[in-house]
Parts: C-alpha cells; sequence; structure tokens
C-alpha cells in the first residue's frame, strides 16, 4: 500500500538517518512513496528561518532526493484542505493535520515517529 512520508521520515531517509526506525526503513523501501506539498512547504519555512539546514541548495536538493529516490509529489486538493476543519484538535500543528487529512482523503498509512496520527485513526508506521 502507498504511504505518505511525514516531513521528518522524508528528511532521515535522504540523510540516511539513524533515527529512521527499521520499521519506517522498510516501508519506505518496500511502498510506493508519496512527499505531500505541505512537507515541501514546512521546509521551505524551515530553512528560512534557520532552523533546518539541507546540505545542498533547497531548489536543488528536493526535487534531486525526489527523482533519486522515486518518490511521488502529493499535490494539496481544496478538499483536502478542508477535511482539516473536521478533524479533532488532538494536534494544533497545521502542516501534520494537512498530512493528516490528505492521508485520510487518499487512504495512506503514514510513515511517522509522531504518535498524534493516532487520533485520526491513520495507520501510523514506525
Amino acid at each position: 500500500m502507498p504511504v505518505l512520508l511525514d516531513t521528518h521520515a522524508f528528511l532521515w531517509w535522504c540523510e540516511d538517518s539513524s533515527e529512521l526506525s527499521a520499521k519506517a526503513r522498510k516501508a519506505i523501501q518496500d511502498n510506493d512513496c508519496f512527499v505531500s506539498m505541505a512537507s515541501f512547504w514546512e521546509i521551505v519555512i524551515k530553512t528560512s528561518l534557520k532552523k533546518l539546514r539541507l546540505p545542498a541548495p533547497i531548489d536543488r536538493y528536493l526535487p534531486e532526493q525526489m527523482s533519486l529516490n522515486g518518490f511521488e509529489t502529493l499535490e494539496i486538493t481544496f478538499r483536502q484542505t478542508m477535511g482539516t476543519a473536521t478533524l479533532p484538535r488532538e494536534h494544533r500543528d497545521p502542516f501534520d493535520r494537512l498530512l493528516a487529512a490528505q492521508a485520510i482523503e487518499e487512504k495512506l498509512n503514514i510513515v511517522s515517529h509522531d504518535p498524534s496520527f493516532d487520533t485520526y485513526g491513520i495507520k501510523r508506521i514506525w
């Protein structure tokens, strides 16, 4: 089943970080993977605020990693955006709320360390 990568899972995969669990690593290896435009937006914001550093310029790094890993981009639809309005208020992070709405709408499991996704009834792989 295709999976949606949470922002940190995408970055940890690209960095070959030991923080990525074995189960998450296997899910990424064995399934078609999507990275949301919301994650790209989050990465852009965090790099511009100097809260995140990438090993190459962002406009080169993100497309290269997507291509190198065969990941697909998940665009944000109006329906997904509206889906955030009906989610429980357990999680205030707007990026994660949008990822949850996308996973629900697209029937995707999510690869994430964040247990907040469990609140939404999404199968979380970690």
